[in-house]
């Protein structure tokens, strides 16, 4: 079976335009002329990124927000979208949707200004699609690849979650519902990207999962990157839930569904919104840069096989 990593491989041959970065980013950055647009494109599969009976609404709301998340992590404020949808034989499943989706649009400043219908075969998982487009607020939006030996790694908000949320209902439970909400509805750090853009010397969402989303930002900065999970953010309701050691931390830097914004900037950096530094970037031994060395307040942890989510 194709894995992810290995399918973006075979994409890079063809994606060569400058605007792709090299595939190694969340986002496209297309100039025309003195204009440029940062464009993403996100997919939710039923089963995958949401439970079958999970709201229609918040099914919408999620697939906007995962892209508006991109469009944070390169700080940029959203502008259109275009949506792909696969028609469901369920007449007021669609239509719930759809309602969800306006609210969606509305909250986070898209205008929806065409995409794509399909017909799939009875049974078939849903896929849903949406491609968003987002001017950016600084001359060149921050990449993955931009942070620099000495630089603090930080991250937005708390972390874990929307991946105790989806534990909660895998369950059949439905609280505390504050975690239930950041699964389903995950809240895009749009006031906060275009203030860290000026920052942060490299930046991205946490969508996969802290752990393998850091190693992603290490890798395409050439770096190394050391995280005490200790110093990860978590909320209340997690530690309540989940719990507060060292095994629970682990849980929430590996499961994913965050969306907050993960950046490099100057350790000793003024900076612009409240976040947390987790750690910190140097050089490699190696010339790849894609380490990753855990600790627990000093103390070395066993980096683990699996760092966050991966398809395939």
């Amino acid at each position: 079976m194709t894995t992810e990593p290995g399918f973006i491989d075979l994409l890079r041959v063809i994606a060569t335009d400058p605007a792709a970065r090299g595939l190694d980013d969340d986002a496209a950055v297309l100039t025309i002329g003195k204009q440029a647009l940062v464009l993403t494109k996100d997919m939710l599969v039923e089963g995958v990124h949401f439970l079958p009976d999970d709201p229609p609404a918040d099914i919408a709301w999620k697939l906007v927000a995962v892209n508006a998340s991109d469009l944070a992590a390169k700080g940029a404020t959203p502008l259109a979208c275009l949506t792909g949808h696969s028609l469901s034989r369920d007449a007021g499943w669609d239509a719930a949707f759809a309602g969800g989706l306006k609210a969606a649009l509305d909250h986070h400043g898209l205008a929806l200004i065409g995409g794509d219908t399909v017909s799939v075969p009875e049974g078939q998982a849903r896929v849903l699609s949406l491609t968003a487009i987002g001017l950016p607020s600084v001359p060149v939006p921050p990449s993955r690849g931009g942070a620099l030996a000495g630089d603090g790694l930080f991250v937005t908000g708390t972390i874990g979650d929307g991946w105790a949320g989806l534990g909660l209902l895998q369950a059949g439970k439905a609280e505390p519902a504050s975690l239930v909400q950041a699964y389903r509805r995950p809240q895009a750090r749009l006031a906060d990207g275009p203030l860290l853009a000026q920052v942060a010397h490299a930046m991205m969402d946490v969508s996969d999962g802290l752990l393998i989303d850091a190693a992603r930002m290490a890798r395409a900065s050439r770096l190394a990157v050391r995280i005490d999970l200790a110093q990860v953010p978590r909320s209340p309701d997690f530690a309540a839930t989940i719990g507060s050691d060292q095994a629970a931390a682990l849980a929430a830097a590996t499961g994913g569904d965050d969306y907050q914004l993960l950046f490099a900037a100057d350790a000793e950096a003024h900076l612009p919104v409240p976040a947390t530094r987790i750690g910190g970037f140097h050089a490699s031994d190696g010339d790849g840069g894609e380490g990753v060395t855990l600790s627990w307040n000093g103390m070395p942890v066993e980096t683990p096989e699996k760092l966050g989510w991966l398809h395939g």
